[in-house]
């Protein structure tokens, strides 16, 4: 059986007694699993992320990573936002090698890892290209190594293809699985996409609405690579959108 790396237990988020983002959220994350946090706007997906990754603080409830409760930020938990966030002064290379400066790690190996990494994420030959002359891809290529570099046991990943066009959204989910499969690490991913999810995630989480809850989580048996087209693929989805469609309509949207 394999080991739970991340343990949600109990959590709940209120900013006032009228705003409540989460409601006794309860989960269990498997080691090396790809879990997608799915639902409409304002189901609390990136509240939890966020609390995931020591941003937030839980009103009641805790998380647990590894076993060990979370009380802030960590290393141990890399972070992609939909936006890149790199710095415009710094070359891909330099962008990539901060985590390891600012560990105090000697320059050799800050470069060393850095290149590794652009060239996990098929950026090797643009090391010294600074953001303004990169593609949106690119850029979000660079924005994962960065956290990559790190050496996370969890990635963290919030909307990451959001801002991409269709076109270069489908490559980038191709090149995170590829990633993911060659550097495993507990991958927990927010989208508003129920295709991106079913392409990407071995368990899918189905948020409710008002306030923030698990509405169903569903595993994913389906191998890579998948073929959207496919019957499974289409029958899955189908159901899913049943699911999420329950939830849009309890916000008036539809």
């Amino acid at each position: 059986m394999t080991a739970t790396k991340i343990r949600i237990e109990g959590v709940s988020k209120w900013y006032t007694s009228d705003a409540v983002a989460l409601e006794r959220v309860d989960l269990a994350l498997a080691q090396n699993s790809f879990t997608c946090l799915l639902g409409p706007s304002g189901c609390g997906k990136s509240t939890l992320l966020n609390m995931i990754a020591g941003f937030i603080e839980p009103t009641e409830g805790r998380i647990l990573v590894d076993g060990v409760e979370v009380v802030g930020a960590s290393p141990d938990r890399g972070v992609v936002f939909q936006e890149y966030a790199l710095f415009p002064w710094r070359t891909s290379l330099d962008n990539v090698a901060f985590g390891p400066m600012i560990r105090r790690l000697p320059r050799t190996e800050q470069r060393a890892q850095a290149q590794r990494y652009l060239a996990l994420v098929g950026l090797a030959e643009h090391g010294e290209k600074f953001p303004a002359e990169l593609s949106g891809g690119m850029k979000q290529r660079v924005a994962i190594a960065r956290a990559l570099a790190n050496g996370p046991s969890v990635l963290l990943m919030d909307e990451p293809f959001g801002a991409l066009d269709a076109q270069t959204r489908e490559t980038m989910q191709e090149e995170l699985l590829r990633i993911w499969q060659q550097d495993r690490k507990t991958v927990v991913f927010v989208t508003h996409s129920i295709s991106e999810a079913l392409f990407l995630g071995d368990q899918i989480v189905v948020m409710a609405t008002r306030p923030g809850s698990v509405k169903e989580v569903i595993d994913v048996k389906l191998k890579h690579p998948r073929e959207r087209s496919a019957p499974e693929f289409v029958e899955l989805e189908r159901r899913i959108k049943h699911l999420v469609r329950e939830e849009v309509e309890k916000l008036g949207i539809v």
